[in-house]
């Protein structure tokens, strides 16, 4: 069982990623075969389950890395084609725009920061839960 303000953000978060995931599909839609095993875009009432993209984030405790804890940003595309570096990169530049536009409507109030961690992007700053 979770706390409340901890589905809280975790909502958010799934509400934030499940936006993005919507935009990319919109975009990109159609240009690349799905994987064989992969429900068509709608097919689910999950938008990670189906279409060409399952956009998330895990958290990390950040054990060895200079930024610390924090939620690592995960793109995945349901695809065995690949798309190349170029595409890939666009891509990734868009998420990155997407969200560093939506973090403060999603999330009012916090400092929250996305920068890159390794290979990877990570949502740092204020993940607190607040007094409880």
């Amino acid at each position: 069982m979770k706390h409340a303000k901890m589905k809280d953000w975790d909502d958010r978060l799934k509400e934030l990623f499940d936006r993005i995931d919507a935009e990319l599909e919109a975009r990109y839609h159609g240009s690349w075969a799905l994987r064989r095993n992969r429900p068509a875009l709608g097919e689910t009432s999950n938008p990670e389950a189906d279409g060409l993209f399952n956009i998330g984030a895990v958290f990390t405790p950040g054990y060895g890395s200079t930024i610390g804890r924090g939620y690592l940003v995960d793109i995945t595309l349901a695809t065995s084609e690949e798309p190349g570096p170029e595409t890939r990169a666009e891509i990734e530049a868009h998420v990155v725009r997407l969200l560093e536009s939506l973090l403060p409507e999603y999330f009012p109030g916090r400092k929250l920061k996305l920068s890159r961690d390794g290979s990877m992007y990570k949502i740092h700053g204020d993940l607190s839960l607040g007094s409880v």
